[in-house]
């Protein structure tokens, strides 16, 4: 008697592996001749170490700082997102129990497709897409279609075309405010309508909202963004992190979900890491309960991104006038640009790294080549002597480029 036994190896999930085009990236430009403007990092120098540190030093004094806490998150904390987003919702009561704290919000994502997503479920994406989101849909063997998003957002009505012709995702994943890459927010309108066709349809809709606290003086929509998705739907599970408004190092990421996704979520977490730091949630929760700090924080971090981006905006139109398409940003991190003279990203940013300035090619946030001559360039790293620099290099990379073709 003989038994066969599949070769040591890796498991075949490995197959579809790619890593992410913007890590990538970022490790290439890890250089200091190099002015970075394709990851979406927060200014280190807007970074509020003074209160981190006293927030470190405050939470220490306590003994459940330094030791395990529930799966599901530090109670202080969850507590507190629990009370602002009912504060998002227009006031709407969000109970503790449906927050669940994560190792920042990449995990929520990779955790929720796990157990939302069976091996060729369909899941549907804004089209330029979250490189993070196309990853982790990819791991879980998704069936990925992808919906156009305009100046509002994603284009509700082409997706309901698609779901009257018999498409049915079991996910709908969006970023509605200040979109990566694109920049632009989902409507008031387009935001009921996702909500009612989930309702109508069955499926999950995943509001992945790391920008929304980062909103510039106004917006078409007035003071920051329409209210959340989710206060039109059930079905509508809330993403955010303090990445972005804090500290990334804080690695604090939480969703906010109904109970079954919740205890699902909580069960294959415990298989992936118990439970997250007692002590960086603690300093997350002493924060953001910290309401005048917190809001006075944000004013500057608002002001500063928007003269940012005004910087760089500015200093591309004027360096490249109609052969450049450029978005205006209402707020979050980024701003998408689309060549008119026939420019391919890709084979500029070679050019771009030997002038010694990096983007994202918009080819990185979609499965096709549809935006060969478009990039996205984040402002929020850069002060506005740094950003003008940038562009200037991009510009000398654009001309020889050119040259060489």
């Amino acid at each position: 008697m003989s038994t066969t036994y599949r070769s040591a190896g890796l498991a075949r999930r490995t197959d579809s592996l790619t890593s992410s085009a913007i890590r990538d990236l970022l490790a290439l430009t890890a250089r200091d001749d190099v002015i970075g403007l394709a990851g979406g990092l927060p200014a280190t120098d807007l970074i509020p170490v003074d209160r981190i540190a006293a927030a470190a030093e405050a939470v220490l004094r306590r003994p459940d700082a330094v030791q395990y806490c529930e799966t599901s998150g530090h109670r202080s904390l969850r507590g507190v997102i629990a009370a602002r987003e009912s504060l998002v919702r227009g006031g709407a009561p969000v109970p503790v129990e449906s927050v669940i704290v994560t190792h920042g919000s990449q995990q929520a994502l990779t955790l929720l497709a796990q157990a939302l997503i069976d091996p060729g479920a369909v899941v549907v994406v804004d089209e330029p897409a979250y490189t993070g989101a196309l990853q982790v849909f990819s791991i879980a063997e998704a069936s990925i279609e992808s919906i156009p998003i305009t100046d509002t957002g994603m284009d509700t009505d082409e997706l309901e075309r698609r779901l009257t012709a018999g498409l049915r995702p079991v996910v709908v994943h969006t970023v509605a405010n200040f979109h990566n890459p694109r920049g632009v927010t989902m409507s008031e309108q387009r935001r009921r309508h996702l909500a009612a066709l989930a309702d109508r349809y069955g499926f999950w809709v995943i509001e992945d909202d790391p920008y929304g606290e980062i909103y510039f003086d106004t917006t078409e929509f007035g003071i920051g963004a329409p209210p959340p998705i989710a206060c039109h739907s059930d079905r509508v599970i809330r993403l955010s992190s303090a990445s972005k408004i804090l500290a990334p190092t804080l690695r604090v990421g939480w969703f906010v979900a109904p109970p079954s996704v919740c205890g699902a979520v909580e069960l294959l977490k415990q298989g992936a890491d118990l439970c997250g730091s007692s002590m960086t949630q603690s300093m997350a929760a002493e924060m953001l309960a910290d309401t005048p700090w917190l809001d006075a924080h944000l004013d500057v971090l608002r002001r500063e991104y928007a003269c940012r981006a005004t910087a760089l905006t500015s200093a591309l139109v004027a360096e490249f006038g109609d052969r450049l398409s450029v978005s205006r940003p209402a707020g979050g991190m980024f701003a998408w640009a689309t060549f008119l003279d026939g420019t391919d990203t890709g084979e500029l940013l070679d050019a771009a790294l030997d002038h010694g300035v990096a983007f994202v090619p918009g080819t990185a946030f979609a499965t096709g080549a549809q935006y060969r001559h478009s990039l996205r360039l984040s402002f929020a790293g850069s002060t506005p002597t740094v950003l003008a620099e940038a562009v200037r290099r991009l510009g000398s990379a654009h001309s020889a480029s050119t040259r060489a073709t």
